[in-house]
């Protein structure tokens, strides 16, 4: 039964009226929806419980331990080795979008919250709220910047909601699908050609598995009709100039994740405010008071969902924060299949197995890069030692 059932005319004792409507609770218990709604509502508030309780300590420990005068600052979290913060940000990133998924799901089935425009602006409203807090307790300094550099930002990622959900909405499942996996190689393309970045064969060829793999385990149908198109390839091509964009301003204005994430939340938000008006508010009806706590912890979730992105594209680039997107997918796939009984034929597994050896091959790949680059500058460091102690 539906989460917001009417409670007044219940006689069962207040902690059932979630699942319950005046009749014998025990029936209930056996049944696959209880225990489904069960173990994605545990799920998620121990996700939301645990990812909280670790970001305020791991922040804001040293302001109650007397160490620091001041509340910790960003510039002294990068100060962690690099070899170790990258890792952070992409299990964060990894297993805040794994929850998003699941109480996204919940939001939009059990509790039959069907406006994901709504939601995306419910999400950078929280998002906002969550950063002030965090420039308030000293997390991170406050960076003017200039609107009109921030804006293309706020502009392409609103295009990229509203063009995806009307994709959805015109295409089949499975073009929209294959539209998604070419992202990454859509990606390639723009970086070689527009900003000069050049990729080995070897990452070619990993990449190159990792979307034949996806496609094989998500790929359905392909029907194909003009205007679907058209709307699917535009936002293809917005969603890659968000991505880059995400990694660029950074660069470009000088700021971090956290400053430019400041600005870009809330321009959004205005962005949105419309759209979600004229195409889903009015026609929603008011959700009850669970939906509405529901939302909010999702909210939690999408500030460190939102805020690991720009983390993850900052300290990478957004080629490596696609091949941690279809990482996501095969694990969800996975865990939809261990516990929520979903399908996983052979297509399906040899598409999985696919793309994670691509993902294993180009992370091997990145990583060896980074190691060789190591090394070259600390035998330079050693040889400008040596030469120093020479001239002595």
């Amino acid at each position: 039964m539906h989460p917001c059932a009417d409670v007044k005319m219940s006689t069962q004792p207040p902690f059932t009226f979630f699942f319950f409507d005046g009749t014998s609770p025990l029936p209930f218990l056996f049944t696959a929806h209880y225990w489904r709604y069960l173990l994605f509502s545990r799920l998620f508030f121990s996700f939301v419980c645990i990812s909280f309780l670790d970001f305020v300590f791991f922040l804001c420990c040293p302001i109650a331990s007397g160490f620091l005068k001041k509340a910790v600052q960003v510039k002294k979290m990068i100060a962690t080795p690099h070899r170790l913060l990258i890792p952070f940000f992409l299990v964060l990133n990894a297993f805040s979008s794994i929850a998003i998924v699941f109480c996204n799901k919940l939001i939009f089935e059990d509790h039959d919250f069907r406006a994901s425009t709504t939601l995306t602006l419910i999400h950078f409203v929280m998002t906002f709220l969550g950063l002030v807090f965090c420039l308030a307790v000293g997390m991170f300094k406050f960076k003017r910047l200039s609107l009109m550099k921030v804006m293309p930002l706020s502009v392409s990622f609103c295009g990229f909601v509203v063009l995806t959900n009307m994709s959805l909405m015109y295409n089949s499942v499975g073009f929209y699908q294959i539209m998604k996996v070419l992202t990454t190689p859509l990606l390639v393309l723009m970086e070689t050609v527009i900003y000069d970045k050049k990729f080995s064969k070897k990452v070619k060829l990993s990449l190159l598995l990792i979307c034949v793999g996806v496609a094989v385990a998500t790929v359905t149908d392909s029907e194909v009709n003009l205007v679907g198109t058209l709307v699917a390839l535009s936002a293809l091509f917005i969603t890659c100039q968000y991505q880059i964009w995400v990694g660029t301003k950074q660069k470009e204005l000088g700021c971090d994740s956290f400053q430019l994430l400041l600005y870009q939340a809330p321009l959004s938000s205005v962005l949105l405010l419309p759209i979600a008006y004229f195409t889903e508010v009015r026609r929603l009806n008011y959700p009850c008071n669970d939906t509405l706590f529901v939302i909010l912890l999702s909210g939690v979730v999408a500030f460190i969902v939102n805020l690991s992105i720009f983390l993850v594209i900052g300290k990478t680039s957004p080629v490596t924060y696609n091949v941690l997107g279809h990482f996501k997918l095969c694990v969800i796939l996975l865990i939809g299949h261990v516990f929520f009984d979903g399908p996983m034929g052979s297509k399906r597994f040899l598409g999985v197995l696919l793309t994670l050896v691509g993902v294993f091959w180009y992370t091997h790949l990145k990583t060896a890069k980074h190691s060789g680059a190591e090394v070259i500058i600390s035998s330079e460091e050693l040889k400008g030692k040596d030469e120093d102690s020479d001239s002595v």
